[in-house]
């Protein structure tokens, strides 16, 4: 089985990565670790353009491994689905989550419950070394909490809440997260097209 890498520094992602694919693939590498260094421009309309944009570029620095990348966001409906794929550049890339974080919470006060429906999406891109592509996308629904709660996971998961769960992934063990969220779907579904070739 060729050697993986995943398009991205992020730990927290890593982690996440390796619990859900090390059963298919007993090498994945990060851009880091792979010796790999690309700044590709983010600037695709949707979450599949970007994901395809970051996993081409450290195909074309690699050449012969399987590439993944993703591309995900929050689109809270209230907001028309913002921040959406400008989650991770929202109020700028340097802004720390929690400011973000704080003013989302603010742009819905006063927003009654049944009106802060939100999901997470992701879309996984894999370039494969002969040159094709794969895309695909999961979501998991939720709602806007009233302020950050839990101190796992990252980003915008401390106001992200799971009705059904009572909880927002910020609260979730690393195993329930990978089970319900977003990108562990999407891995999920990635992982099952690439067996298939």
């Amino acid at each position: 089985m060729k050697k993986v890498i995943f398009a991205t520094g992020n730990e927290g992602k890593m982690r996440e990565i390796r619990s859900i694919l090390a059963d298919t693939f007993p090498e994945i590498l990060s851009m880091r670790e792979a010796g790999i260094e690309t700044d590709a421009a983010e600037d695709g309309a949707t979450y599949e353009e970007n994901a395809l944009i970051k996993a081409r570029a450290v195909a074309a620095a690699d050449g012969e491994s399987i590439v993944l990348a993703d591309d995900s966001g929050l689109e809270i409906d209230f907001l028309d689905k913002e921040p959406g794929v400008y989650s991770a550049r929202y109020m700028g890339e340097d802004t720390s989550y929690r400011v973000k974080n704080a003013s989302l919470i603010r742009r819905l006060e006063g927003v009654p419950e049944e009106r802060r429906s939100a999901r997470f999406v992701c879309a996984i891109a894999a370039v494969l070394p002969d040159g094709r592509e794969l895309t695909v996308r999961a979501a998991i629904e939720g709602r806007i909490g009233y302020e950050e709660k839990g101190s796992n996971g990252f980003g915008y998961d401390p106001i992200f809440y799971v009705p059904e769960l009572g909880k927002t992934t910020a609260e979730l063990t690393e195993e329930e997260k990978n089970l319900v969220s977003h990108r562990g779907k999407a891995l999920r579904l990635m992982k099952e097209e690439l067996k298939k070739l």
